[in-house]
């Protein structure tokens, strides 16, 4: 027995190799959208040539978000380097909201240690790249974890292996580009996003960072339960 989030379906079912007729449940999930306020922030490109220009956003709207409600939230970036830009200019401009960063090579201490920062009186915000250790696998219920900050549409990296990928998932299915960057990034937002809200009693905050975060296509990726609202500021 394991969770997972199977979406697109026919995605899985072509990697898979199943057959047309094989059978799906949905099972609905037991949480509400009330529990999770999401919001894609369209004015924000975090697309590499538009990278430089997103910084003091970021920073702006996560220290605003601070403010509002103190507390513990992850923060999630597509590489270490736009990790380390956005952390030092936060650093910079606020430099009273408590901030703590995944570096490269993480042993399991330095990542236990990591996570121990967030307990249930502290406040502050963890940095962390998408699709690392801190994406997916980690529990931080209640005021552990009451918001999380995704600046990336999590797409694999462009080169020639993926490429070939793509390639081959055009031939065979007709969806090369979906299939190899859209459906796996997405999934990993997704994930991430997934820290926040752990039960039933949890409530909490997810900021989608990226105008393409927006479009429709993408939207229909994620989970049913979600009601997204798109801000422009």
């Amino acid at each position: 027995m394991f969770s997972a989030t199977l979406n697109p379906r026919h995605y899985y079912a072509d990697l898979l190799g199943l057959p047309v007729n094989t059978a799906w449940i949905d099972v609905e999930s037991p949480f509400h959208h009330d529990q999770l306020d999401v919001r894609i922030i369209s004015s924000i490109s975090t697309r590499f040539t538009h990278r430089q220009a997103s910084l003091a956003p970021i920073v702006e709207l996560m220290a605003e978000q601070f403010e509002a409600r103190p507390g513990n939230y992850l923060a999630f970036f597509s590489s270490f380097d736009y990790l380390q830009q956005v952390a030092e200019l936060m650093a910079q401009r606020h430099p009273h909201i408590t901030l703590w960063q995944q570096a490269r090579g993480m042993g399991e201490s330095d990542r236990h240690a990591f996570l121990e920062r967030f307990t249930l009186s502290s406040q502050g915000i963890g940095f962390a790249v998408l699709g690392g250790a801190f994406g997916e696998g980690i529990d931080l219920p209640g005021a552990r974890l009451i918001g999380a900050f995704i600046a990336t549409l999590g797409l694999p990296q462009l080169n020639p292996v993926n490429e070939q990928f793509k390639q081959r998932m055009a031939a065979l299915f007709g969806a090369g580009y979906d299939y190899t960057y859209l459906y796996p990034g997405v999934q990993k937002v997704v994930q991430a996003a997934g820290r926040v809200i752990r039960s039933q009693s949890d409530r909490g905050v997810v900021m989608l960072i990226d105008d393409r975060f927006a479009e429709h296509k993408v939207k229909q990726l994620f989970p049913a339960w979600w009601r997204p609202e798109t801000s422009t500021v």
